[in-house]
C-alpha cells in the first residue's frame, strides 16, 4: 500500500542517525542507509542532511515526515478493512466423506469451477461408515457438516436432510471370487436361482424394496438374507466370508478386494448427490445454487 522505507526513513528523522534507527529497526546502518537513497531516488527529492553531527530533515524531508505518518496510518486502515471484507465474504463449506460416502463424485464437479468463487473455501470431515452410527452422523448435517456425498433414497436419511440430486448409479450384485458366478459380464434372475443374496432389509428404500419384490416373484429358489438397513465394512466381510451375493451399487465396486460387483440385466438405478441441512444457512444455499448452474 506505500513505500514501506517510509518506516525507515520516520525511524531516521527521529533518531537522527542511521546507526540508531538501524538498532530500532534490527538491520545494519548499510541496510538502512541503502533504504534512503533508493527513497530519495525514487520521489527524486532530497530528504536528508547528512552531517558529521548527526541527520537532519530538508525542506522537503520535514514535509513528507508530517504526512508520512498520516500515509502510513490510512493505508493500514485501508488494508485491514479489505481484510475484514475478505473474511466476510469467505465462507468454508465443510464436506463430510467416508469410504461408502466419498467425497470424490462431488469433487469432480467442484475443481472445474472453484477458481470462479474464490468465496468458497473447502474442509473435508471424515466420518466412519457404522450402520449403527450412521443416522447420528445425519443428524450433525448442518452441526459438524454441511453437505455429505452420498447414495440415498432412505426414508430415515431423508427425514434428516434435504438432497440435491446429482445423478444415479446401478445397482448390481457383488459375487466372491471363486463364485461360480464371478466370470460372468452380467448376470440375469435366473443366474441368483438357488443362491443367497443379502441385501438390506425392507421399509426403507423403496428402489431396493422394489427389486425384493421382483426377485420374490420371478426368483422363487433365491434366499434372502436381511442386512440393516445401512451397509458398512462388516457386511462386505461377512459377504466374501460366507460366500453370498450382495446386492451392491457400482460406485461401491472397490470397496472388497475379495469381491467383484457385476451388472444386472435390469433398469434398477439408485439416485447420489448431496445432502444437506433441512434448515440451510444463506452461505449453504449460496453454495447449492453454484453447483446446481454447474452440475
Amino acid at each position: 500500500m506505500y513505500n514501506t522505507a517510509l518506516k525507515t526513513f520516520l525511524h531516521v528523522a527521529d533518531c537522527g542517525s542511521f546507526s540508531k534507527a538501524a538498532e530500532r529497526l534490527f538491520l545494519s546502518p548499510t541496510a538502512v542507509m541503502k533504504q534512503m537513497n533508493q527513497l530519495e531516488e525514487h520521489l527524486g527529492l532530497r530528504l536528508l542532511k547528512r552531517t558529521n553531527h548527526g541527520i537532519f530533515l530538508t525542506e522537503c524531508g520535514d514535509s513528507i515526515y508530517k504526512d508520512a505518518k498520516k500515509i502510513i496510518s490510512f493505508s493500514e486502515e485501508a488494508l485491514a478493512r479489505a481484510r475484514e471484507i475478505s473474511s466476510r465474504r469467505s465462507k468454508t463449506i465443510r464436506i463430510g466423506t467416508s469410504m461408502l460416502n466419498p467425497c470424490k463424485v462431488f469433487m469432480d464437479v467442484w475443481y472445474p469451477i472453484s477458481s470462479q468463487f474464490p468465496q468458497f473455501k473447502i474442509q473435508i470431515i471424515p466420518f466412519e461408515d457404522d450402520h449403527n452410527g450412521i443416522l447420528a452422523v445425519m443428524d450433525k448435517i448442518g452441526d459438524k457438516f454441511d453437505f455429505i456425498v452420498g447414495v440415498c433414497d432412505s426414508a430415515q436419511w431423508l427425514s434428516r436432510c434435504r438432497f440435491y440430486k446429482l445423478g444415479t448409479y446401478k445397482k448390481c450384485i457383488a459375487v466372491p471370487m471363486g463364485h461360480r458366478l464371478a466370470g460372468k459380464k452380467l448376470l440375469t434372475l435366473s443366474d441368483l436361482e438357488g443362491e443367497t443374496l443379502m441385501m438390506v432389509k425392507e421399509g426403507d428404500s423403496p428402489v431396493n424394496d422394489q427389486i425384493r419384490k421382483e426377485l420374490a416373484s420371478r426368483c422363487p429358489s433365491l434366499r434372502i438374507q436381511d442386512t440393516e438397513h445401512f451397509y458398512d465394512i462388516e457386511v462386505y466381510n461377512r459377504c466374501a466370508e460366507q460366500g453370498n451375493l450382495l446386492l451392491n451399487v457400482e460406485c461401491w465396486k472397490d470397496i472388497h478386494p475379495s469381491l467383484l460387483t457385476i451388472p444386472v440385466d435390469w433398469k434398477y438405478e439408485i439416485p447420489y448427490g448431496l445432502l444437506y441441512p433441512l434448515h440451510p444457512a444463506p452461505e449453504i444455499l449460496e453454495f447449492l445454487d453454484v453447483i446446481k448452474t454447474s452440475a
